[in-house]
């Protein structure tokens, strides 16, 4: 594992070394699952507990890295821990159900037990967004992974300028964290604004596409950088959005987890170019994505 951390380009740049998995990277850890929520039609959040004395508290990650989730007797599978690192009484993840794998864990409730590999991957190098404003951009279930560094950075929001974020879906039901949407709108710390394709009688908030909404918006690109996960098609106009209002591609950073397979270089079944998802990745530069296409 150590070899793997040595050769990904992140490593050059002077951040702290990711954090690793310790012992067999093949062999997860037991979780027992404390809480199911329901988000929209197709998306379960789940929050699970480590098994094991004091195996919360010992257990350390940063914003962007995943996990493999494992159904024993199914498969496993790629998700992004979407609860900030401080949260120490459980892990969360947000699931669509896409196949097999994602139907097992949708069928999971309380009490029930899941293997996790984690954690795995490189991280949103906030420490080097010091003093500069985030535009935090979040389509679907794309807004798991912004939902972890969102909240990461809003515990530390003196360290930075204006955050502020636009979070989009088809339609009102297929918004998660509903039962957050209230609190992230009054935040003192954050430029919150929601929008939908296709709005109800009842949306008080913006009509459109993200990408459309965003020109509207038109935050400034000076000293900012712009987060965005979302739909590939959402992330392509996007980027083309904020590339029209001036931002440089090294400021426009997104996050490719949705490709890791095995999550550690091994499979190579996640390759971008001649760069592993997993062992680079998952969390690029719109400039380090076209560098190596």
């Amino acid at each position: 594992m150590a070899d793997i951390a040595k050769t990904s380009p992140r490593m050059l740049k002077g951040l702290a070394p990711r954090p690793m998995p310790s012992g067999n990277p093949y062999l997860p850890q037991t979780a027992r699952v404390l809480d199911v929520i329901r988000e929209t039609a197709t998306i379960k959040t789940l929050r699970v507990v480590l098994e094991g004395e004091d195996a919360m508290q010992r257990f350390h990650f940063e914003p962007g890295q995943v996990a493999q989730l494992s159904v024993f007797g199914v498969g496993e599978a790629t998700f992004v821990i979407n609860s900030p690192p401080s949260q120490k009484d459980y892990l969360q993840f947000s699931i669509m159900e896409v196949g097999e794998v994602t139907r097992a864990l949708h069928r999971l409730t309380a009490g029930e037990l899941i293997g996790v590999r984690a954690p795995l991957g490189n991280f949103f190098p906030y420490a080097d967004w010091l003093g500069k404003n985030i535009v935090l951009i979040g389509g679907g279930i794309g807004m798991a992974p912004v939902r972890t560094i969102m909240l990461h950075l809003l515990e530390r929001a003196s360290d930075y300028g204006q955050i502020s974020l636009l979070y989009g879906a088809r339609t009102p039901k297929d918004m998660s964290y509903q039962y957050e949407l209230a609190d992230w709108l009054k935040h003192k710390d954050l430029a919150c604004c929601l929008c939908v394709d296709k709005a109800d009688s009842d949306w008080p908030h913006k009509v459109g596409m993200v990408p459309e909404v965003l020109k509207e918006l038109a935050p400034s690109p000076q000293n900012s950088l712009a987060v965005l996960c979302g739909p590939p098609i959402m992330i392509k106009y996007t980027v083309e959005t904020l590339l029209n209002l001036g931002f440089a591609e090294e400021n426009i950073v997104t996050t490719l987890e949705r490709r890791m397979k095995c999550g550690i270089g091994i499979c190579g079944r996640c390759n971008v170019g001649s760069r592993y998802v997993c062992t680079d990745g998952p969390v690029f530069t719109c400039r380090e994505v076209r560098a190596f296409l």
